[in-house]
């Protein structure tokens, strides 16, 4: 007799429809929809060169996609990837698409995602590159620069007036902000180089003038960079800590190392203090991977209890990972793709942070939050590692992280799973899903096929693909049992929760971003 679990199979797979697309490797796969694409490039591209697309195709790939989405969407989605995907670059050339198009959802948009200086500059620099059709401002873009200017406070100007490409000084120039009150209007003069009256001075930056004069004064609460050229001793340096925000701290550890700032009595504590205090973590927006960041890059002469505090604080991140109910299996990919750096290649700047430690740190998050968890990472096939349950996050995504290589199977773990028989309510990827290895000639995508196979044993059970990288197309086509979400934030962790609950509606985190009232109050 015939086997009859093979060809049963074969005839279930036989109804999936075929995968007509197909992903950078030239393997068969799903194409997402506009939308889902648009949202996809969104929360996960940082504009930089990825192991299968360079900056510039990222670039071209999401104009031509917001040329085939209605505005409206455009605007929620730079509303999600701002507000809850915590990204910079992508919301900012979504707004200036919307710009360029004379959009409605324009100026709103632009008050919920322009919401720093940082932002207001991108903004300006991708409009002025003409990548959305013109070089010019325009009228309306014009008046929104100018209202952010003249409704800023004077500690959000001063964090803006750091950096170039367009500095502060070159934003105000171009639009002519016209201030209401005595201190804006001096700010502005001494911005752009002009005489001013220092009386009026907002009274930060008056301190900081005063200082240069006399350092013996106190050190004005001004962004750090603008302190740097000045001779600053240990001392100073330990009262900069004491003033940074959270963000500052994280990303300065070293800096405070090299300056002595650790070897001041109670310096250490301080600072340790800072890192792992919840409600500063919460409100910083950190990227959990921003803190496994920080952790691996903290030197030798950064006190153990900073990096006790910087483990602490990415636990504390990690608050919104849900507990499941039933049994939960998490496929982390380690294959070769997913060694590139998570936000691409930047130069000098490149963050050592890759796909594949995001994919360890979703991983061993999950495990942390369900105990029970099955962790079966892949590449050619399932790969051995053992992890604890009560181990640490960063432990045991050190570990996963540190296997890597071999090319990408994504329906290896299904095709274990299916031969021993194993039951599960959810399985959750974290991949490029870039799959190759499994390719098929025609038909449905392998991870379909053994997708199709596993719900036979498991008719409840719900697939979660977690991608991390800029793509338009899916080894597992959409539909009500499975779910295509892209991005690093806790957002994704929410959403996962609220699919396995069953509390999604049919268009999944599609139907989330355009759920979005854009008019309503930013968070």
């Amino acid at each position: 007799m015939a086997n009859a679990q093979l060809f049963h199979s074969a005839k279930q797979s036989a109804t999936l429809p075929a995968a007509l697309a197909h992903n950078a490797e030239g393997a068969p796969a799903y194409a997402l929809t506009p939308r889902h694409q648009l949202a996809q490039y969104a929360a996960t591209g940082c504009l930089n060169t990825t192991f299968y697309a360079s900056a510039d195709a990222q670039l071209a790939k999401v104009i031509e996609l917001c040329q085939a989405v209605e505005p409206a969407f455009i605007a929620q989605t730079a509303v999600y990837c701002r507000e809850r995907g915590y990204m910079k670059d992508m919301p900012a050339l979504l707004v200036a698409v919307l710009a360029g198009q004379g959009a409605v959802e324009f100026a709103p948009a632009f008050q919920r995602v322009i919401n720093n200086g940082k932002m207001l500059r991108n903004f300006v620099q991708i409009v002025r590159s003409g990548v959305i059709g013109r070089k010019s401002l325009g009228s309306r873009p014009k008046k929104l620069v100018q209202a952010w200017l003249n409704g800023a406070s004077e500690q959000a100007l001063l964090a803006a007036a750091v950096g170039n490409s367009p500095s502060l000084a070159d934003v105000v120039k171009m639009v002519h902000p016209k201030p209401g009150d005595a201190w804006r209007a001096a700010f502005f003069a001494w911005l752009i180089g002009k005489p001013y009256d220092a009386a009026a001075l907002p009274p930060t930056l008056a301190a900081f003038e005063a200082y240069k004069l006399d350092p013996a004064q106190a050190i004005p609460a001004v962004p750090f960079q603008m302190l740097t050229a000045l001779p600053l001793n240990a001392q100073a340096w330990a009262q900069i800590a004491r003033q940074g925000g959270w963000q500052m701290v994280r990303m300065n550890l070293n800096t405070f190392a090299r300056h002595g700032v650790y070897d001041i009595a109670g310096m250490p504590e301080l600072i340790a203090a800072r890192l792992c205090d919840p409600a500063a973590i919460a409100s910083s927006r950190v990227f959990p991977y921003q803190l496994m960041s920080a952790y691996l890059a903290a030197g030798d002469k950064v006190p153990r209890i900073v990096h006790a505090a910087l483990e602490q604080a990415l636990e504390i991140s990690l608050a919104n990972v849900p507990r499941i109910a039933g049994k939960v299996v998490v496929c982390p990919d380690v294959s070769g793709s997913m060694a590139s750096p998570v936000s691409g290649f930047r130069g000098s700047a490149t963050s050592n942070v890759r796909c594949i430690d995001v994919a360890a740190l979703v991983a061993a998050a999950m495990l942390r939050k369900n105990p029970d968890a099955m962790v079966l990472p892949f590449e050619h096939s399932v790969v051995q590692c053992a992890l604890g349950a009560d181990d640490s996050v960063m432990e045991n995504a050190a570990r996963l992280a540190a296997i890597g290589g071999g090319g990408t199977n994504c329906s290896a773990p299904l095709l274990r799973m299916n031969g021993r028989k194993e039951l599960a309510d959810l399985v959750i990827y974290v991949s490029d899903n870039e799959s190759w290895i499994d390719a098929k000639r025609s038909g449905a995508t392998a991870t379909m096929g053994q997708w199709n196979v596993f719900k036979q044993r498991n008719p409840q059970a719900k697939l979660v693909c977690i991608d991390i990288a800029p793509h338009a197309t899916t080894q597992a086509m959409e539909r009500g049992d499975i779910l295509n979400i892209g991005g690093f934030s806790d957002d994704v962790f929410r959403i996962i929760a609220a699919f396995a609950a069953g509390q999604l509606d049919p268009a999944h985190w599609v139907g989330e971003i355009a759920a979005i009232d854009i008019a309503a109050r930013g968070c």
